[in-house]
């Protein structure tokens, strides 16, 4: 009887990825997958929503959930994007705690590694932002190597590794090293997957990441994108209907901008990125609404895809 060769195992698995505003999760995610699943911007809370990026390849599939960044409570949104941070890590394969190796740790840091270090899944340090001259790789080896003990030279519960997604540096060591720690298991997600994230919601993030990119930091914190309408219509157009919500009548000026340049601006770059997304012609009818306190209405959170 001759010896069959030995059928590779396939997995799959959640991996979650964590860490404080800013560090670039989103980056990160996008150069895993191989394409754009997640908005990137310079300014802090980009995302706000956990985001799912599928990697797949013939050992297995790894599905990437990249949470928010974590901050402290100031109001109901700030609560949700917690709650979509912390809620994934206790149901997961691997969580990455994806530091930005340049910032020194932090109370907010301790916090998070606090929390990571009680985990019984493995546990991956990501020092983000390798392709720059990394200045505090030591503070986290200190801080892990206190709250960890044992656990820091177990390689089957805690794994060290420099990464940027800026450049791809050690992205395939990444995916090796999870490969290691996921289940054996047939795929969650169909193959030609990369993304689960609603059409809603990905078409919101869009708007959204260009309002950042025109308006830079005059005031990230303080605008959403409510999603009307999406109505597929003849000849092979897509009409999109948004509302820009502000807090202030300052804010509203600001997103407009003079004789409605920057809205202008803002829908002109939207538009071109969706029809590459969608694959067909899209007009978008971009509104500015001012919503006093929106980042307290649950009900509002909601209905723009926060909280669950």
């Amino acid at each position: 009887m001759t010896n069959m060769p030995k059928k590779k195992s396939f997995k799959a698995g959640f991996v979650s990825i964590v860490g404080r505003p800013n560090v670039g999760k989103s980056t990160l995610l996008n150069s895993i997958v191989g394409q754009k699943v997640a908005i990137v911007s310079k300014i802090p809370q980009t995302t706000r929503n956990q985001i799912r990026g599928i990697y797949n390849d013939e050992r297995g599939q790894i599905v990437f959930i990249d949470t928010p960044g974590l901050v402290r409570g100031r109001d109901k949104l700030d609560q949700f994007m917690k709650q979509a941070s912390f809620g994934t890590v206790g149901d997961v394969d691997c969580v990455i705690h994806l530091v930005d190796a340049n910032r020194s740790v932090k109370e907010d840091e301790q916090m998070i590694i606090e929390r990571l270090c009680d985990l019984k899944e493995p546990l991956i340090l990501g020092l983000n932002k390798a392709d720059l001259k990394i200045k505090k790789v030591s503070e986290y080896v200190e801080v892990y190597q206190e709250k960890l003990r044992d656990k820091f030279n177990d390689q089957e519960k805690f794994v060290m590794l420099p990464l940027s997604g800026e450049t791809d540096f050690n992205i395939d060591k990444l995916t090796e090293v999870l490969f290691k720690f996921l289940p054996e298991s047939p795929a969650l997600y169909p193959d030609n997957i990369v993304s689960d994230v609603p059409q809603r919601i990905a078409i919101s993030d869009i708007i959204r990441e260009k309002l950042l990119l025109i308006l830079r930091d005059e005031i990230p914190y303080s605008v959403a994108v409510e999603i009307i309408m999406i109505e597929r219509r003849k000849n092979k157009l897509t009409y999109i209907e948004a509302v820009i919500l502000v807090l202030e009548t300052t804010h509203k000026e600001i997103v407009i901008g003079k004789k409605g340049k920057n809205l202008k601006q803002v829908g002109t770059l939207a538009r071109k990125e969706l029809e590459g997304l969608l694959g067909r012609r899209v007009f978008i009818d971009l509104n500015v609404k001012i919503r006093k306190k929106w980042r307290d209405n649950i009900s509002l959170l909601r209905d723009l895809g926060y909280g669950g």
